[in-house]
Order: structure tokens, then C-alpha cells, then sequence
């Protein structure tokens, strides 16, 4: 490890880099104002497993919805998830709505500047607690995303898979960051050198503040690193998904269970993918279509492949969890991506 002296170096060569180089982020408080614990927050839950990029137009639209966290704990959850559809990992916007209640009723609506009390709170974790404590409280912690990954395993050079010294490179860059002058700045500092410098191909060695100092671009191997062990194929799965629709030009839908896979959003019915058939009585539907191309869908752990199957029906709802509703009005539920592919696809 450095001696004191050498990372002091290399935080001053950090920070003023960023402070040169630092992007404008709607959730990034401006340079001299204090930052926003409620943007800090809403921003690292998008951001979990999703792209700056697909993350700016959400995160506008809920502030701009939900300018505070009393508000977003007021709003209905159903609204909550429809403002989130499209972005994904949707345990995330239900831990959201109950860590805004959690926030209001246990803490007047202030985020809590103890680390502790932050991990406590729901869909909160190390990563997320240790990047609010740093950004919004400018406390001594450093966050550590798959960008900081990246770079630590870039500058010392580690050639073992990075799931296997996961802690070990925590460790590390903790150390680079602890004890610096700027907390808050530092650890979007860290941060934006993987995104924009430490890239994961043709990272941009020339550029960078610590470009004498890293062992992987001294040793020419800088782009090879982190190790990723080969990933392992994913299973798939075939289902049916059924669009229904009756003579006033609705279509038939339903709520999913608010807790596992796609918990609390709005889906078309469906049987044989997902563990928990909605298989209706298709006695008294009438059968009107097989649509050719099937709809392919890939979650996290595999790949989804549906036969969209169209009937018509106009009778009695199958039960009380359906509900019709009109076809120009679908954009208006929280429907996930894959059922808006399905949509889209039976509608062509």
C-alpha cells in the first residue's frame, strides 16, 4: 500500500481533475451549493444496475412529479410504478416508495446523516448508504460501483477474477479515499474517472490523473483488467401471454403480486414462464389469432420467449384481479418493458 504522503497525492490529482472535468448531472448539486440528500438518494437507486443515460429522463420526471421525499412517500404506489416502468429491477421503485414512507414518518422527512440509520432504511446497502453519506453529508466513506471496481483493479494491477477479490478491492479503494479533503467530491470523482477516463474498452491512459502511478498501464495491461470469469449461458424459457379484447376496444389486464418478478406492475395474462400461471377459461373466449413473431424478453437471470395468442371475449371478467381497459389508455399503467413489447407487437 502508499504511504499517507503518496495518496494524498493522488486524491489532490483526483479532485482537481474533477474539478475540472466534472460533468453536469441534473441529480449533481452545482459547484459551491450544498447537495440535495433527496437527489443523492433518488439518483443511486436509479442508477443500481442502469445507465447514466437511460437514468437523466427518469430521474427529471420524478422530481419534477415529486420535487421532495414527502411528496414521493404521498404519491400512490401504482403511480410510483408506472413512473418507473421501463427502468427496471422493480423491487427497486417499491423499496423507493417505502423508504420515502420510512424517511417522512421516522425522520420528519429529513435523511438521516448517521450511516447506520441509513442502512437501515429499505432498498438501501452498503454501496447506496456509504455514497449518500459522502455525497449529501461529505462524511469519510467511499462508494464503490463497478466504474471505482474498474479503476482499482486497473491501478494495482489485480489479475485475479474480479468475483473473487471483490472485498479485497473494496479495501482498496477505501483506502485511496480515506481521510481526503472533499468526501463528497472525491467519491463522484472516483466515480466519473471509470465512466469517462477508466472505460471498460479503450480506456483513455493519457488522460488520466493517475496515469503514473497505475500498474496496469505501466505493465500494458490496463485494458485486459478487471478479470470477468466467462459467463455461464442463460436458461430459457417459452410461455403464452394472451391479448384479450372485447367490443368496446379494451383489452384485458391485471395487476401482478406486489412482491418477485415484475411485483406490482400491470401485465397482460399469461401461463407456462413464470412459475404462476393465469391461464383463463378459454371456453368462453373466442380464439381470433396466432401472432407469427414471438415476443423475446431478456431479465437478469434468462432469456423469455412468448407466443402471443389473440381472443376475443365480451363477457364476465375471468376474476376480480382483471380489468378491462381501453386501448389508448395502456400508456398510462406500469407496464413493464416486456409486456409494452407485447403490446406493441399484437397491435401491428
Amino acid at each position: 500500500m502508499e504511504d499517507t504522503r503518496s495518496v494524498k497525492l493522488l486524491q489532490d490529482k483526483l479532485l482537481e481533475w474533477y474539478g475540472r472535468h466534472r460533468r453536469q448531472m441534473p441529480w449533481r448539486a452545482e459547484e459551491g451549493q450544498s447537495p440535495d440528500p433527496y437527489h443523492a438518494w433518488l439518483s443511486e437507486i436509479m442508477l443500481q444496475q442502469t445507465t447514466v443515460t437511460a437514468v437523466k429522463p427518469y430521474f427529471e420526471k420524478f422530481v419534477k412529479r415529486w420535487p421532495n421525499v414527502r411528496d414521493l412517500a404521498q404519491a400512490d404506489q401504482d403511480d410510483v410504478m408506472h413512473m418507473w416502468a421501463g427502468l427496471g429491477y422493480y423491487a427497486r421503485a417499491r423499496n423507493l416508495h417505502k423508504c420515502a414512507k420510512v424517511v417522512v414518518n421516522e425522520y420528519d422527512g429529513h435523511f438521516p446523516d448517521d450511516h447506520a440509520k441509513l442502512l437501515a432504511l429499505p432498498g438501501v446497502g452498503p454501496y447506496t448508504a456509504a455514497a449518500i453519506s459522502s455525497i449529501a453529508f461529505n462524511q469519510d466513506y467511499t462508494a464503490v460501483d463497478g466504474n471505482v471496481e474498474r479503476v482499482v483493479a486497473r491501478f494495482y494491477a489485480v489479475k485475479k477474477p474480479l468475483s473473487d477479490v471483490k472485498k479485497d478491492i473494496k479495501e482498496k479503494a477505501e483506502h485511496l479515499g480515506r481521510g481526503n479533503p472533499s468526501p463528497c467530491d472525491f467519491t463522484q470523482a472516483f466515480m466519473e474517472l471509470g465512466a469517462t477516463i477508466c472505460t471498460p474498452k479503450s480506456p483513455k491512459c493519457v488522460l488520466c490523473p493517475w496515469q503514473t502511478e497505475c500498474e496496469g498501464r505501466k505493465k500494458g495491461i490496463a485494458e485486459s483488467l478487471p478479470v470477468k470469469k466467462a459467463k455461464s449461458a442463460k436458461p430459457k424459457r417459452d410461455g403464452q401471454i394472451y391479448w384479450v379484447t372485447n367490443d368496446k376496444g379494451q383489452v384485458l389486464v391485471r395487476k401482478r403480486p406486489a412482491e418477485g418478478l415484475l411485483g406490482g406492475m400491470i401485465e397482460f395474462p399469461s401461463k407456462g414462464w413464470d412459475g404462476r400461471d393465469q391461464d383463463i377459461d378459454h371456453d368462453d373466449f373466442q380464439r381470433i389469432g396466432l401472432v407469427k413473431e414471438k415476443v423475446r424478453h431478456v431479465f437478469t437471470h434468462f432469456e423469455l420467449s412468448l407466443e402471443i395468442v389473440k381472443y376475443r371475449f365480451s363477457g364476465d371478467l375471468p376474476d376480480s384481479a382483471y380489468q378491462w381497459y381501453k386501448l389508448e389508455k395502456l400508456e398510462d399503467l406500469a407496464l413493464p418493458s416486456v409486456m409494452k413489447k407485447v403490446w406493441k407487437m399484437a397491435v401491428s
